[in-house]
């Protein structure tokens, strides 16, 4: 456990003093040069491997009696080195830093402060610890109040049920329950690979019709499930990255079918205990990085990782594609359905490549509008063409003004009649739609070709047109709303003033994630101060967090991370001041919080709208990191606060951490709830009613089953 209350005083001043873990204050020191420190920083901070067990034998009783199959606390890192995760290496994402940071941790504790654990022991820490804290606080100034939850429901901004609900008449709260502290291992047909709103049986097979994919898109349970999903049999810890990239463990995703099928095409191979990846594709058999520079050669202004920073893979395999477009400075957005090419999403997350599960079916995708600078599709055999261009006309919603679609498919390429036929009808429907064919190019190498398009920056075009085919959208369809919303076959105006998000291309990568949007300049931000000051204060407030707090004080070895969530995510600042780790960020804007997501894109980062009374659209197992700032004690004022905590750790892979940022009664309740799970809590601190807490995730898993019905084929 992390005892230095320096590295958690962050420059917003959000974490309030004079409160411990149990929202009480913490006893004075005897000594008089003590108390000055302990109204300026009560900690209350538990670990220790002793804490650690005991917490679990406590809540479970049974701790030492475990199956090693099912309660396991060992991992192996990449090259096959067993560690004990309760000894803080492997499983806790440790490193030999983060060892000598807690063998360090009495030598600084001997002098002064006072810190209580779990047991009420204390110990007494270097008065010399306050300079550093409160000269941390020092800056806090304008920014004090940046992260208090009531500023973040500036009336200006509509959140994204709001916009979504003006398309369609369903919304309704979950129910809200208490308990839910005897955990039961989920018993249903997906086994270790349960997500509860795309394995909901009892819904799909109530559907009328699968003709439009309604099979795979999300059917969510009344309720969330308060069930733990089970491990598989000989799950590792995973292979860092880059490593990851060219092979996983085989028994963290047992799954051969896309071997078989796609061998012969490069995109996953079996070998011995591994999954490898040579980084091929049904389009690139030759490698994923010759195509990408194809794709920049055929056209310059592509200009990867520069004028091209955030696009959008459709039926993304194995992503291999997104995997080595890290390389040039992009970020994809893959997805795929949860369907018969089984666990491609969960091979691309699994390898630490962005990844989500999604249908092109009967609702938008859940992204706002004019936000991906590139659109690709690599013969994702879409039927683009059909029922009006439907699914092509939610591209082009997505797609910026000016972005390009690139179509690597044999209509482009080949003479079949079955290819030219589609060829003739895309064709027809692209000029339709004013997208610009802009080139077509022959890959020698991989004997495919590619067809750009590029979509139009004002309406000249559209209103020109002789037929309104395919028609423009209403006036009053929003075309941000993308929270359960009905496809339609429309398509929405360009904006064009100047003061309007998606008037201009944003600023080049790197400099668009520091600049604040230019449509910014007329609007309040969302914490009520103008809109471009709210977000240069926010940015310089996570800068902050981060570099004094997350990546020095909080025992994470961030080497060992790779997969992150920002489960409410704001202006993105949390992911921007991680920039240079090797990491990617899942930025969430849940539907009730101000919609923010354009933001987040127009700066050259990426994320999704979710529900988290729901279940996210991801396998288990998938998430090195969760980061939860204010977001739970807002979620269990309408659903169960303990379903939510079962999705975390379904997310989560074994040994990763949630970090959250709250008021103090719900940091303690996720404590409590992690202890019950047998989850180590590495570092809790609190200051007058707020908190932060880091807990990580075991490999523990209960031995009664629950059996759930609904995900019962």
């Amino acid at each position: 456990m992390v005892e230095n209350s320096k590295g958690f005083e962050d420059s917003s001043g959000d974490l309030q003093e004079g409160s411990s873990k149990d929202g009480e204050s913490t006893e004075n020191s005897n000594t008089d040069n003590q108390s000055d420190l302990e109204d300026d920083s009560k900690v209350t901070e538990t670990q220790t491997e002793t804490d650690s067990n005991q917490a679990g034998e406590e809540n479970q009783g049974e701790k030492s009696q475990k199956d090693p199959k099912t309660t396991s606390q060992t991992f192996e890192d990449g090259d096959g080195k067993k560690e004990d995760e309760n000894s803080g290496e492997a499983g806790s994402n440790s490193d030999s830093g983060e060892k000598e940071n807690r063998s360090g941790e009495k030598s600084e504790s001997d002098e002064g402060e006072k810190t209580t654990t779990d047991e009420g022991s204390s110990e007494n820490k270097n008065d010399s610890e306050t300079d550093g804290g409160s000269g941390e606080k020092s800056a806090s100034g304008a920014q004090s109040e940046l992260l208090n939850e009531t500023n973040t429901q500036n009336a200006a901004w509509s959140t994204q049920a709001a916009e979504s609900q003006k398309e369609k008449n369903s919304q309704s709260p979950s129910d809200v329950k208490k308990d839910g502290q005897a955990w039961k291992v989920c018993n249903t047909t997906a086994g270790p690979d349960y997500i509860p709103c795309l394995d909901n049986w009892k819904a799909i097979r109530k559907l009328s019709s699968t003709k439009h994919y309604e099979h795979r898109e999300r059917h969510c349970p009344d309720e969330a499930p308060t069930c733990l999903v089970p491990v598989p049999e000989g799950y590792k810890q995973s292979i860092k990255w880059p490593k990851s990239r060219d092979k996983i463990w085989y028994y963290n995703v047992p799954h051969t079918k896309l071997a078989e099928i796609k061998g012969h095409q490069n995109w996953v191979k079996v070998s011995g205990e591994y999954l490898t990846f040579p980084g091929g594709g049904t389009q690139f058999k030759h490698g994923a990085l010759h195509y990408i520079d194809f794709i920049q050669d055929s056209l310059l202004d592509i200009a990867w990782g520069k004028r091209t920073r955030v696009i959008l893979d459709v039926g993304c395999g194995v992503a291999s594609f997104g995997g080595y477009l890290f390389e040039r400075d992009v970020l994809a957005m893959s997805f795929a359905p949860k369907d018969e090419h089984e666990a491609q999403v969960q091979f691309a997350l699994e390898r630490g490549i962005p990844a989500t599960l999604a249908v092109m079916g009967t609702k938008r995708l859940p992204f706002p509008g004019y936000v991906f600078d590139v659109v690709h599709c690599a013969r994702c055999r879409v039927p683009w063409h059909i029922e009006g261009g439907k699914l092509l006309l939610e591209l082009n919603r997505v797609l910026r003004p000016g972005g390009y679609f690139v179509w690597s498919a044999t209509p482009v390429y080949q003479k079949l009649e079955e290819d030219v036929g589609i060829w003739k009808e895309m064709t027809k429907l692209t000029k339709a739609m004013c997208w610009e064919l802009v080139v077509i190019k022959k890959d020698k190498l991989n004997g495919v070709g590619a067809a750009i398009y590029r979509k139009p920056t004002s309406n000249e075009c559209y209103n020109q047109r002789t037929k309104n085919e395919p028609p423009l959208c209403k006036e009053s369809d929003d075309p941000n709303a993308a929270w359960n919303v009905p496809l339609e076959a429309c398509m929405h105006k360009v904006p064009e003033d100047e003061s309007l998000r998606g008037s201009n291309w944003p600023e080049q990568w790197p400099k668009r994630l520091e600049s604040p949007p230019y449509w910014l300049k007329s609007q309040v931000g969302v914490y009520g101060k103008p809109g471009q000051e709210d977000f240069a204060a926010d940015y310089k407030h996570w800068k902050n967090v981060v570099s004094q707090s997350y990546l020095n004080g909080m025992g994470i070895n961030w080497s060992s991370v790779r997969n992150v969530m920002d489960m409410r995510a704001v202006y993105g600042g949390f992911a921007a001041a991680l920039k240079d780790l090797q990491v990617w960020v899942m930025n969430v804007v849940p539907i009730d919080s101000p919609d923010t997501l354009p933001i987040i894109y127009e700066r050259g980062l990426f994320g999704m709208y979710h529900d988290w009374c729901q279940s996210f659209n991801t396998y288990p197992r998938t998430y090195d990191v969760l980061h939860a700032d204010h977001l739970l004690s807002v979620v269990k004022k309408r659903c169960n606060l303990v379903g939510l905590v079962a999705e975390v750790d379904r997310i989560l892979r074994p040994g990763g951490k949630l970090i959250v940022r709250d008021n103090v009664e719900t940091i303690t309740e996720v404590e409590s709830l992690a202890k019950s799970m047998n989850w180590d809590i590495r570092m809790i601190y609190s200051k007058e009613g707020e908190g932060l807490l880091c807990v990580q995730k075991t490999m523990w898993r209960p031995k009664e089953a629950e059996l759930i019905t609904s995900a019962i084929m």
